[in-house]
């Protein structure tokens, strides 16, 4: 009766579609990311100190730095992660670097991994919950890269058409899912 029941081609049509219906299904939802870690721990730029000691003081001012290219690295605005979708923690820095370029830092990153993971700048403010799962591609965002990795220091180029003012959010966005993993709202440093 088995032998004779695979001989069907109704049976086999079947097999053949539960088939190609599972390997779909692996590869959208990717479970075994769910398991697996991808460690990044990229050089982050050093920043400048503002302090002033009595001995930096000169009798002569020194020229005026100009505003937007600093006389050293330093950081515009800064924000810690919160979790959405899945447990987010870690921080991001939009830093300005002294020849005027824009870099995105993620510092600590720990987050799941997850199928088509995405680095986002928004417009949107981050909402606690899962009313902030979806919010950020209502308003204007851009997106940096995929992530490097769901752990680690990574360092993001923004690129010069991108003004770091114009927006004040950046998520973990699950592309293929349209959802956030976790977000910091990033304000002045």
């Amino acid at each position: 009766m088995g032998k004779r029941m695979f001989r069907s081609p109704v049976v086999r049509a079947g097999l053949a579609c539960a088939a190609v219906v599972s390997m779909l299904a692996l590869y959208w939802f990717q479970p075994w990311k769910l398991v697996t870690d991808t460690y990044v721990d990229e050089a982050v730029p050093r920043v400048a100190t503002t302090s002033v000691t009595p001995t930096s003081v000169s009798a002569s001012p020194a020229p005026a730095a100009s505003a937007a290219t600093p006389a050293a690295n330093e950081i515009l605005t800064a924000g810690e992660f919160v979790t959405h979708e899945h447990r987010t923690t870690g921080s991001a820095e939009i830093h300005r670097l002294a020849d005027g370029r824009h870099q995105l830092v993620i510092r600590d990153l720990d987050t799941s991994n997850g199928p088509d993971l995405r680095v986002w700048l928004t417009d949107q403010p981050v909402i606690r919950g899962t009313a902030g799962w979806r919010v950020f591609d209502d308003g204007e965002w851009v997106e940096l890269a995929k992530l490097k990795g769901n752990k680690g220091n990574q360092v993001y180029e923004l690129p010069a058409s991108v003004d770091p003012g114009d927006f004040r959010s950046v998520s973990i966005w699950c592309k293929r899912f349209a959802v956030s993993f976790g977000a910091a709202d990033l304000t002045s440093a």
